[in-house]
């Protein structure tokens, strides 16, 4: 019986599944089974699965449900005594699991391993770093604050816990992560891999990029995480404007389109009530200035001058560091 069960969840994932695939076939720990849930695939995904020869890799195919759904149907085939997610156009760094395993296995108080993130982009190309946090114990208050685990493609856990927690939450979509990792975090101690070893990939069509469905899907999360402790509602404001900055940060990721500038605005707008102090800060001048060029200007002068002026071209990398520094 395998000690770790992957599963990879995938919709229409022609044009990266296979990669991913290898990145967990190329872990360096190899006692492992390979879950790969179809969720009602329209193109050749089905065929690449097929198509790849390992005794560990088993295909299961139902109709489409979204991806917490998925998640849960992989996790009720595994056999695993600690489980990992992987979306279907993330990568794993070659060292990922025997690290996780290691670090549970080091400390068997702790439920949860997570590692650190690098973003890359469509071509797998390095974007940036992530938040790079490094707290270990109970996690539960830091993990309000901000969701420093960043995405599904990262912990490993044990099986039992997400037996006692129950499963994915599909009406918090984008956001049934944070709301997995709170409800992990409430219960059972996190241990941190300070390496970054999960590369998630940025794409215009990925869950996160709706950034209104996002925010749809963070702010029940929150609450329900609040009514569990609500020792912590002190916090609250401090959670609602980093979430409100990160969704600005994504909204005005890369050159905006209109629609998404104004979206930025209202978003800015929700940090600032929350956290009067930003409004003393000189990035958020500067999110103002982009979110006005983009409006105000036709889209193509817009672009050309965000691309001339680097500062505001590096705009993204910089907010993303602000959303973290309430943390």
């Amino acid at each position: 019986m395998p000690l770790i069960s992957v599963i990879i969840p995938v919709y229409n994932g022609e044009k990266t599944i296979r990669e991913t695939i290898e990145s967990v076939l190329n872990q360096t720990f190899q006692d492992f089974e390979l879950i790969v849930i179809n969720d009602g695939s329209q193109d050749t995904t089905v065929e690449i699965v097929e198509g790849i020869q390992d005794p560990r890799l088993k295909l299961f195919s139902y109709p489409n449900a979204g991806q917490a759904t998925s998640r849960n149907r992989g996790f009720s085939h595994a056999v695993g005594k600690y489980i990992s997610f992987l979306d279907a156009d993330d990568l794993w760094t070659p060292d990922k699991l025997e690290a996780q395993l290691k670090a549970l296995q080091e400390n068997p108080q702790a439920a949860v391993a997570y590692s650190w993130t690098n973003y890359i982009d469509e071509s797998g190309q390095y974007l940036r770093q992530g938040s790079y946090v490094k707290v270990s114990g109970d996690v539960f208050k830091n993990l309000l604050v901000v969701n420093f685990l960043e995405n599904g493609s990262n912990p490993l856990i044990r099986a039992k816990a997400l037996t006692e927690v129950g499963g994915f939450d599909g009406s918090l979509t984008p956001a049934e992560d944070w709301d997995m990792w709170l409800r992990l975090a409430a219960r059972y101690h996190f241990v941190a891999v300070p390496s970054p070893q999960i590369l998630y990939r940025v794409s215009a069509t990925s869950s996160s990029a709706n950034v209104s469905k996002l925010e749809a899907g963070c702010l029940p999360a929150l609450e329900r995480a609040f009514s569990q402790a609500p020792s912590l509602e002190y916090l609250k404001p401090t959670c609602l404007a980093n979430i409100y900055k990160y969704l600005t940060y994504k909204a005005l990721e890369g050159f905006p389109e209109r629609y998404r500038a104004l979206l930025a605005a209202k978003f800015l707008w929700h940090a600032t009530l929350n956290d009067p102090s930003l409004l003393r800060r000189r990035i958020i001048w500067k999110v103002c200035l982009k979110i006005a060029i983009t409006v105000f200007l036709p889209s193509q002068l817009g672009r050309e001058l965000l691309t001339r002026k680097k500062q505001l071209a590096n705009l993204d990398s910089l907010l993303l560091r602000t959303k973290l520094e309430a943390f």
